[in-house]
């Protein structure tokens, strides 16, 4: 009968490699939680401000379409003044700031509230400014029908800029639109 013999190994020095392995695992997986939830955190801030640009953005273009639609319902330009009489502004002199960009113009009544309630989902009520930029007379077709120099010409077109301002939920996002429209005033 033969005899069996434990072999005993020498001791070595790998006592704790498993547990310094797992403490290595442990900070990636924390390194890459933390990642993960900054990165979360950031795209919900930039999914937010989208959303605040875009209500901005709704504002003006509720703005815009309530300054064409006031075009419409003018039969003059004689309430048009450089100091912007109820919105109503000429054009800028060349060199002149635009009126838009004249300070405290959105909020001191030299612009008109659009029409288009937005209740508390803005944090300003919508505003517009009309300007009244030029009388063209589409000459071609004015001396067929009348006088263009009498001043009755049917084809003289009236043209004016439009320039709203939309505001968002939290009042940092601003958004500015402009459009052009030509009408004949009768």
């Amino acid at each position: 009968m033969r005899s069996i013999r434990f072999i005993r190994s020498m001791p070595t020095r790998n006592r704790g490699v498993a547990l310094f392995i797992s403490l290595v695992l442990l900070l990636i997986l924390t390194i890459a939680g933390v990642s993960a939830v900054q990165t979360t955190s950031l795209e919900t801030r930039m999914a937010r401000n989208e959303q605040d640009t875009l209500l901005a953005f709704q504002a003006a273009e509720s703005a815009l379409r309530d300054g064409e639609a006031f075009i419409e319902t003018l039969v003059s330009t004689s309430g048009f003044s450089a100091g912007g009489n109820n919105g109503l502004w000429t054009v800028a002199d060349f060199g002149d700031p635009e009126p838009w960009e004249e300070p405290d113009v959105w909020t001191d009544g030299r612009s008109r509230p659009a029409d288009t309630e937005v209740g508390d989902v803005v944090a300003e009520q919508p505003r517009y400014l009309v300007e009244h930029v030029a009388t063209v007379i589409q000459e071609e077709n004015a001396h067929q029908i009348e006088d263009p120099y009498a001043g009755t010409a049917s084809d003289r077109v009236e043209i004016f800029r439009v320039t709203a301002r939309g505001v968002g939920g939290t009042g940092r996002a601003q958004v500015l639109l402009q459009s052009t429209y030509g009408r004949i005033l009768n």
